[in-house]
C-alpha cells in the first residue's frame, strides 16, 4: 500500500504530501489539486523536456527547477524528477535493513507503477476513472484483451466476459443490481452487429428489457461502478473522480460500499488482495458517510503557497467538532474544516 505521495512543483502542487490509506477521500473546492494529485500518478511518465514545461508549477523559474513525485511505501520510495533536460528515477530504502529487504522482483514492480503502457494487459497497477454516461452506453467491439475504458467505456464487454469467466461473480452481480435498484432483476445482453455486445437490464415487473440507450444516466454510472466491485482482478490501485456525479444523494451509500469492497474484500467474503481507493468529491452528502472514519478523510486547501492535504482526524480540535450535532457535510461546507471556495 502506498503510505504517501510527496510533490514538488508540479502544476498546483508546489511542496505538499498527500497521506493515503487503504481507502481516501479527497475533500476540496474546485483548482485545489485533488485530481492534479491522481493524474500525477500517470502524466509524470509524459515529463520529458520536449512537454516539460506543462507541468512545471507557474511562476517558476524552467532552467534550474525540477518536479518531483515520490512515491512512499513502508519500507522505500520511488521519486520521479524531471527537469528541461532530463527524466531520471531514484530508488530510496527507508532504512537500512531495506535495501537486503527489497528484491529483484520488487523492484521490477516498483518500475512498473511507472511504465508508458498504462494500456496494457500485464500492468494493473493505476487507473483513474472519470466516468462518462455516454460513453458507457455505447456497445463494445469484443476482444480478448478488453478492459474498462477510463470513461466507462467497453462496460458491455466487460460485463459479458464477467458472466462467461466468472459465472457466480456475475449472479452476486445481479443479486446487488436488484438491491441498487430494486426495478430491475437482470443484465442481458444483446448483438447490434457483428463483433459487438450491448447490455440490457430487465424489470422485474413484466419483464421488459431496457436497452443501455434507454436508461437513465445514474443506472448506467451506478452499473460501473458495482461492476468494478465485482471484477476478479481489479487494477491495484483505483482512483475515482467525483463518484456523486449523476448519481442519487440516495445511491452514494451504495457507492461507498463498491468502493469499500474494493478497499476491504475480506469484509465482504472476498479472498482477493485488498485494492488501494483514492476518490475525490465535492459532495456533503458523501462526505457525511465518513463521520465515523475521519482517518480516512483528507482535506485539500489552497493559499499562496500552494495546495496543502491534511488528514482529517490529524486536525486539531476535530474530536470536539465530529461529536457535535451537525453533519460532517454540514460542518465542512461552512468552511471550518477548509477545503471550500474562498467566498464560502
Amino acid at each position: 500500500m502506498i503510505k504517501e505521495i510527496r510533490y514538488k512543483n508540479f502544476k498546483a502542487l508546489r511542496d505538499t504530501t498527500l497521506p493515503l490509506g487503504q481507502f481516501t477521500l479527497i475533500v476540496g473546492a474546485n483548482g485545489t489539486g485533488k485530481t492534479t494529485a491522481m493524474k500525477a500518478l500517470k502524466v509524470i511518465d509524459a515529463i520529458i523536456p520536449a512537454n516539460y514545461e506543462t507541468f512545471i508549477s507557474k511562476g517558476l523559474g524552467k532552467l534550474n527547477t525540477s518536479a518531483e513525485i515520490e512515491i512512499a511505501w513502508e519500507d522505500f520510495a520511488v521519486k520521479r524528477i524531471a527537469n528541461n533536460q532530463s527524466l531520471m528515477n531514484v530508488f530510496t530504502p527507508i532504512d537500512s535493513d531495506s535495501i537486503e529487504n527489497a528484491s529483484i522482483s520488487l523492484i521490477n514492480l516498483l518500475s512498473s507503477h511507472f511504465s508508458k503502457d498504462y494500456e496494457s494487459n500485464e500492468l494493473r497497477g493505476f487507473r483513474l476513472f472519470s466516468f462518462d454516461s455516454d460513453k458507457i452506453r455505447i456497445p463494445t467491439q469484443l476482444s480478448t484483451q478488453l478492459e474498462l475504458s477510463q470513461d466507462g467505456g467497453n462496460l458491455a464487454g466487460i460485463l459479458d466476459q464477467l458472466r462467461d469467466m466468472e459465472p457466480e461473480r456475475f449472479e452476486a452481480l445481479n443479486i446487488e443490481l436488484s438491491k441498487w435498484f430494486p426495478e430491475y432483476d437482470r443484465i442481458l445482453f444483446e448483438v447490434p452487429t457483428n463483433g459487438y455486445r450491448a447490455f440490457l437490464l430487465r424489470t422485474k415487473i413484466g419483464q421488459h428489457k431496457i436497452k443501455a440507450e434507454d436508461l437513465s444516466d445514474g443506472t448506467r454510472l451506478a452499473l460501473a461502478y458495482l461492476t468494478i466491485a465485482y471484477l476478479p482482478n481489479p487494477p491495484k490501485i483505483v482512483c475515482f473522480e467525483e463518484p456523486e456525479r449523476g448519481i442519487h444523494p440516495r445511491l452514494l451509500n451504495n457507492i461507498q460500499e463498491a468502493m469499500y469492497r474494493l478497499a476491504f474484500p475480506a469484509n465482504y467474503g472476498e479472498k482477493r488482495e485488498p485494492i488501494q481507493v483514492v476518490a475525490t468529491t465535492h459532495s456533503p452528502y458523501l462526505l457525511d458517510l465518513y463521520k465515523d472514519n475521519p482517518e480516512e478523510i483528507v482535506i485539500a486547501e489552497k493559499d499562496e503557497k500552494g495546495v496543502h492535504f491534511q488528514n482529517l482526524s490529524k486536525m486539531k480540535n476535530i474530536d470536539k467538532i465530529l461529536q457535535g450535532g451537525e453533519s460532517l457535510g454540514e460542518v465542512w461546507f461552512t468552511g471550518v474544516l477548509g477545503g471550500v471556495p474562498a467566498n464560502i
